[in-house]
């Protein structure tokens, strides 16, 4: 029985996983989990990289005492990467999303390309942190450190030449760097040489599914562990889920629910048309060369970090006491637009949702279940006017919605957006970016045939939990207000 040694690395933690595949079904355990934290250095907000290659080796050390493994699948956030020079060593620690060098970036980019042009040509949504902006920065303000680059690595393939010596690039998580050709599924180098960028440094894209190589000679003897292929599953983390929805139907709605909130279908061929890039809708890849159209959402990170500031403050409060806290509140006060740029990123959370409340000129909360109701609604309301677009866009009517990932540990989000978006919400699985990473594995080894396999084999594999409507015509009036403060 062939086991599988994942790991999943998400914004604030990472984790790996030991999984075996038996009578179609995924069993997986826990070895060893991981904080992810930020260093900021000269102003400068860091990923910690060197740190966190530490924690795969102990991942494969423990593993090791597990039984050992047949292979290795690692999944990550996106849009960030490491620059390595002639030599293969890194220049620098790759600079979080939320840092703010960005800033003002994206007008350079379409002094060049327009931005409506831009989207035409890969369909992503405007994110300012994207790689197209982070690398334009770096031409503008550190060309130096460009001109010593022989290559970028996103994030999940900078991990994997660490374990390998192999410089490759995924399909999905290439697909989030704005410079992605969603129809040739490769670098999209018109925009590359228009934008002055070296053409040289563009790792090779390979699919999901494909092996980058074999752990190196160096690892193996200082870890002690065999030669096994690593393998690049859908490494962008919302793919690997999306890989894992359990869902019968190719014609599904899903929102992986974690920190970001990633809403949206899986297409065949990829929206470039005028209205999606109006409505800064995304198209990234997906296995088996699908598009995942979607829309990134502010998701969790407002009550993640709203909890963080209330602990600074020396409050130390759960999520189970927040939820409780907001659900005690009265409903429909007051709304704010999760995905403004007031609350993109770290701080004081709380007094942010209050200060765009006045700004408003709506009732501003007055206690924590305030604060914690805003936000929980306006995260549920802002669900409901993606899931409108989703049907203006694509012409199709949807009646169910499968929410993916640790967000769907919060039922009342879940209640709440079974009942703002007027229809069945099923919620599971808790861990689908792992199984998703997990299964690609076994689809490479030969384990599990395609798609449709993979998501019998997660639905065998898991307990999904139903949400039905209950106070639909009670948010379809309190949405027309939220949807006048969100137009101004």
């Amino acid at each position: 029985m062939k086991k599988v040694l994942s790991f999943d690395f998400g914004a604030s933690s990472g984790r790996a996983m030991l999984a075996t595949l038996e009578n179609g079904k995924i069993e997986m355990k826990e070895i060893h989990r991981f904080s992810n934290d930020t260093v900021i250095v000269g102003g400068t907000m860091y990923w910690d990289v060197l740190r966190l290659f530490f924690e795969i080796k102990t991942g494969i050390t423990k593993a090791l005492t597990e039984g050992g493994f047949d292979a290795i699948g690692i999944d990550t956030w996106g849009v960030d990467f490491g620059l390595l020079d002639k030599n293969g060593q890194l220049l620098s620690n790759p600079v979080h999303y939320r840092d703010t060098r960005t800033e003002g970036i994206a007008e350079e980019v379409y002094k060049i390309i327009p931005k409506d042009e831009l989207y035409s040509l890969c369909g992503t949504q405007y994110m300012r942190f994207n790689t197209i902006y982070q690398l334009m920065y770096l031409k503008l303000h550190r060309p130096e450190l460009l001109a010593l680059t022989d290559k970028i690595l996103l994030m999940p393939d900078l991990f994997a030449y660490m374990l390998t010596g192999v410089m490759k690039d995924e399909a999905s998580i290439v697909s989030t760097t704005n410079m992605f050709d969603p129809v040739k599924r490769d670098w999209n180098f018109d925009i590359v040489r228009r934008l002055g960028l070296p053409e040289n440094i563009f790792a090779p894209v390979i699919e999901p599914g494909t092996e980058y190589g074999l752990l190196s000679d160096e690892i193996c003897e200082e870890l002690g562990c065999p030669k096994v292929p690593v393998i690049a599953v859908a490494t962008h983390d919302t793919a690997s889920a999306v890989a894992a929805t359990p869902s019968n139907s190719d014609d599904f709605v899903y929102i992986s629910c974690g920190t970001w909130s990633l809403f949206g279908i899986e297409s065949k061929t990829p929206f470039l048309n005028e209205e999606a890039a109006a409505a800064n809708f995304t198209n990234e890849g997906g296995f088996d060369k699908t598009t995942r159209f979607l829309k990134n959402i502010m998701g969790l990170w407002l009550i993640q970090e709203s909890r963080r500031q209330w602990r600074r403050e020396g409050i130390e409060v759960g999520f189970d006491t927040l939820e409780k806290e907001a659900l005690e509140s009265e409903p429909f006060k007051c709304y704010v637009d999760v995905d403004d740029p007031l609350f993109e990123t770290a701080g004081n959370l709380p007094k942010r949702v209050c200060q765009y409340c006045e700004r408003t000129g709506q009732y501003v909360p007055q206690t924590r279940g305030e604060i914690m109701r805003c936000i929980y609604q306006s995260l549920a309301m802002k669900y409901k006017h993606v899931f409108n677009s989703l049907h203006t866009l694509t012409g199709r009517d949807y009646n169910r919605i499968n929410i993916l990932g640790g967000g769907i540990k919060d039922k009342l989000l879940c209640r709440m957006t079974a009942d703002a978006c007027g229809c069945e919400v099923l919620a599971g699985p808790t861990e689908a970016t792992v199984m998703g990473n997990i299964a690609v594995v076994y689809n490479a080894l030969g384990e599990i045939k395609d798609l449709k396999e993979i998501r019998k084999v997660v639905s065998n594999s898991t307990d999904l939990k139903q949400y039905l409507p209950e106070e639909n015509e009670v948010w379809n009036k309190a949405y027309e207000d939220y949807v006048k403060v969100i137009n101004g």
